[in-house]
């Protein structure tokens, strides 16, 4: 029976948890201790902190695992990209994860190697007042830690009055000297999921994105097709071409960033692993095929069939529930009725549960899937299928 090991518990990894069973595989789950739903569907748990590389990696020797693998977190990617080195595993290797990880570096790389992206300057962390610096991009501006996901430590600031709490969420979500202040580009956000193996990408399909706008705008939500121009999505591919080259990155899921600004593509950012917020979902059902069992064939060896299955494109789309105050769940109530075309409603939290107000991607509730002729009629499924639920929340 081959092994894996999957780097993290939380909502985004059950999924290829799941998926993972059901292939038949040994699957070690490794996470700090904590209220994690993956911990019950593991066949072991690791209760290892995943940025914790050396002990990861021992674990493996250990255990002979077959494959190591993160989906919807940029924390642990240069934990597998160490691993995938150090014992010869398919996945990103460990230079190409730190910089995917490393939102600075990841920057500079791309400055290196001409990826059309945001204006920025690098602060120490030291510098909790940078005024001087905001001024020379010109507001508005983004502060970002650089060692984080989910939208954390990423805050908009339009005047020299946001900076103190911009730079707290800096600081509350980094662990490094340093942090990064970019251009903010006004413009449409959009994204992409791509694979690339051997050197190849396999395919890469730009995206919609519904977006929240907290301290910064956070995806709820996706849909394809992207209803753009084939000249700008040909620019996007171009851009993401080059932004895959300029952090080296093979084996691997890719989840890109952009922003339409005046016409262009720009690239804000790329993980080296597969999007969160339901993007693999999105991915699998437009192309007709399980994204989750072709993402860890790759990590085990097994050179994955990235053929669409169906004759025709699927138009989906993806929405979370989410909260706008901190507090427990008294009621889920629901009007609905069966709909063919709703893939998956489902929520992480019970009757009695603590949920948070939504400000990151991690604060979600739930989700729901669908499908549709076009992604504006599964859009209008959605809507409807979530007009008739009310969650109460007190």
């Amino acid at each position: 029976m081959k092994k894996i090991i999957i780097l993290g518990a939380g909502i985004y990894q059950v999924p290829l948890i799941k998926q993972a069973k059901r292939m038949g595989l040994y699957t070690y789950v490794a996470s700090i201790p904590g209220k994690y739903p993956g911990f019950d569907m593991a066949d072991q748990v690791l209760y290892i902190n995943t940025t914790d590389k050396e002990a990861i990696l021992n674990k493996c020797r250990e255990e002979h695992v077959d494959g190591i693998l993160v989906c919807g977190t940029d924390v642990a990617v240069p934990t597998q990209g160490y691993v995938c080195d150090q014992l010869g595993l398919k996945g990103p290797s460990y230079s190409a994860a730190v910089l995917a990880q490393n939102k600075a570096d990841m920057k500079k790389a791309f400055i290196r190697n001409n990826v059309r992206t945001a204006e920025v300057v690098y602060v120490s962390i030291e510098n909790e007042y940078p005024v001087d610096e905001c001024i020379g991009i010109g507001f508005p501006v983004i502060f970002k830690s650089i060692d984080s996901s989910g939208s954390r430590g990423i805050t908009k600031v339009s005047s020299p009055d946001d900076i103190p709490y911009a730079y707290e969420q800096v600081k509350m979500n980094t662990r490094s000297e340093t942090y990064i202040i970019e251009k903010y580009l006004s413009g449409d956000e959009f994204g992409a999921q791509a694979f690339i193996y051997d050197g190849e990408i396999q395919f890469i399909l730009p995206h919609g994105d519904y977006v929240f706008q907290g301290d910064t705008g956070v995806p709820i939500g996706h849909y394809a097709p992207f209803d753009i121009s084939d000249e700008i999505i040909e620019d996007a591919k171009i851009q993401l071409n080059a932004a895959v080259s300029a952090l080296g990155l093979n084996n691997c899921a890719i989840n890109a960033d952009f922003i339409l600004c005046d016409g262009k593509s720009y690239v804000l950012e790329i993980g080296a692993r597969a999007g969160a917020t339901c993007l693999v979902e999105m991915t699998g059902l437009y192309y007709g095929f399980n994204y989750y069992e072709k993402i860890i064939q790759a990590s085990i060896g097994i050179k994955p069939d990235f053929q669409p299955s169906i004759s025709e494109y699927q138009p989906n789309a993806e929405m979370l529930f989410i909260s706008d105050k901190t507090g427990i769940i008294e009621q889920i109530n629901t009007s609905n009725v069966k709909n063919d075309k709703i893939v998956d409603l489902s929520f992480d939290y019970s009757i009695g549960d603590k949920v948070r107000q939504f400000q990151k991607g991690p604060d979600r509730i739930g989700q729901i899937i669908a499908i549709g002729d076009s992604a504006a009629e599964a859009k209008s499924i959605i809507d409807d299928a979530m007009n008739n639920i009310e969650i109460i929340i007190k």
